[in-house]
């Protein structure tokens, strides 16, 4: 039992961890999905944040299916 849950830790640190990275590359790249987030402050890119470490599987398939915004 306690591997078991030793490697749910692990698993969700992992998980953390590439949430974070694609987080901060996201919101750096996110205007490619919305162009009015390329305007915004670093207020607002700061509090979506969170939401982006936590669903970073999806937006990582909605970030490469886009086209580029010029």
């Amino acid at each position: 039992m306690q591997t078991i849950v030793q490697a749910f830790i692990i698993a969700l640190e992992i998980y953390f961890l590439a949430g974070l990275v694609f987080g901060l590359i996201f919101l750096f790249s996110a205007k490619r999905i919305d162009p009015l987030l390329g305007n915004s402050k670093k207020r607002v890119r700061f509090l979506l944040f969170p939401g982006v470490v936590a669903t970073w599987p999806f937006l990582l398939g909605k970030l490469f299916n886009s086209k580029t915004v010029n």
